[in-house]
C-alpha cells in the first residue's frame, strides 16, 4: 500500500524541522511513542481513559489498565486491558461507516514488546521498535473488537537536549479484517521539563485511511498538546493529560488522562518518558547518556 502524501509530506517537514481503531496513546499521554524501554526489574501502571472520535463514530477506552515490566536488559513487555464505548453516528452522510447502535465492554486487548537498537550517542538518536499485537478479545458483533489478531509495527526515534526532549518515528498498522484497512502513521514530539513538578509537550501525529469499520475512515493529521504533574510527596507517582485536534485532514479529536505509577529496586521517580537504564552490561557499546534518559553510563 502506498504511503498517504499527508503523512510523507509531515515527515519530510518535521525531519527537517528536527535535522478496528487505534484507542491506545501510543507513548502515555500522546500518541507518538518512545524507543527507551522500562529499566531492568522495574514496572510501570496505568489507569487511564481515552477517546478517539470523528464525525462519523466516537470510540472511547475507559477504564483500561496498562502494565510495562522491564523482563530483560534493553526488552520492556507491555499488555494493556481496556474496556470501551463505540458511539456511531449514524449519520447517513458518512454511509457505510458510523452506522450500528452504541456498546460497552471489553475490547482488543494490547501485547506488546518494546526492544531498544541502538543507543542515543552525542550525534546519534536512540533507535528501538515496539511491536503490538491486538488479541481478539473484544466482541466483533458489537463493534467492540476487529475479530482477528491485528498489528502495530513502529520504529522510534529519541534525542534529549538538556531539558529538551525529542521522539519521533513511525510504522505501519496491519489489520486483516474486512471493511478495514492496513495503514501507515508517523509521530513527532517535543517534551519540555519546566519544572520538579512540571513537563509539557506538543505533538504532530498524522495515519492513513483505517477502513469503514473504523471511526477515522479518512486520512487525518492531529496537533496534541499535554504533559505530566509530579505528584511531591512522591514522584513515582503522576497525573498524565492530553488534548488534540485535526488540522489537515478527516475531522478528529483525541484526548486522554491517565494516573502513573512506577517502581522497582532503586524505587527512584521519573516520568513515563524519563526511564533510566540501571542494568549493568552493555548490549550496544557506545558512549555513556550525559542527560540521564534511557541508558546510563557503565
Amino acid at each position: 500500500m502506498k504511503i498517504p502524501g499527508i503523512v510523507q509530506s509531515l515527515a519530510v517537514i518535521l525531519l527537517c524541522a528536527h535535522a478496528a481503531s487505534p484507542l491506545f496513546a501510543q507513548g502515555p499521554p500522546y500518541q507518538t511513542d518512545d524507543p527507551v524501554p522500562v529499566d531492568l526489574h522495574h514496572y510501570e501502571f496505568y489507569i487511564f481513559g481515552s477517546a478517539d472520535g470523528t464525525p462519523a463514530e466516537m470510540d472511547s477506552t475507559g477504564p483500561a489498565f496498562e502494565f510495562n515490566w522491564g523482563a530483560i536488559p534493553r526488552v520492556q513487555l507491555h499488555a494493556i486491558l481496556p474496556w470501551g464505548v463505540i458511539a456511531p453516528s449514524n449519520n447517513p452522510v458518512y454511509l457505510p461507516a458510523g452506522t450500528g447502535p452504541s456498546a460497552f465492554g471489553l475490547t482488543d486487548m494490547e501485547l506488546g514488546a518494546k526492544i531498544a537498537f541502538i543507543k542515543e550517542g552525542k550525534h546519534m538518536p536512540q533507535i528501538g521498535s515496539f511491536t503490538m499485537f491486538e488479541m481478539p478479545t473484544g466482541n466483533f458483533d458489537k463493534g467492540l473488537g476487529v475479530g482477528k489478531v491485528w498489528y502495530k509495527l513502529p520504529i522510534w526515534f529519541q534525542k534529549n537536549t538538556g531539558k529538551w526532549l525529542f521522539d519521533g518515528g513511525g510504522g505501519y498498522q496491519v489489520v486483516p479484517q474486512a471493511n478495514y484497512r492496513d495503514f501507515p502513521y508517523t509521530g513527532w514530539l517535543v517534551k519540555r521539563e519546566l519544572s520538579e513538578q512540571w513537563e509539557l509537550g506538543a505533538e504532530i501525529f498524522a495515519h492513513g485511511r483505517e477502513g469503514y469499520a473504523a471511526a477515522q475512515t479518512e486520512r487525518s493529521a492531529m496537533i496534541d498538546v499535554g504533559g505530566y504533574y509530579h505528584f511531591k510527596h512522591d514522584t513515582n507517582e503522576q497525573i498524565l493529560f492530553c488534548y488534540g485536534h485535526s488540522f489537515v485532514g478527516q475531522t478528529e479529536n483525541y484526548a486522554y488522562v491517565g494516573m502513573y505509577w512506577t517502581w522497582g529496586k532503586d524505587d527512584k521517580g521519573g516520568s513515563p518518558g524519563d526511564k533510566k537504564d540501571l542494568t549493568t552490561g552493555m548490549l550496544f557499546p557506545g558512549p555513556p547518556r550525559q542527560n540521564g534518559f534511557g541508558w546510563s553510563g557503565q
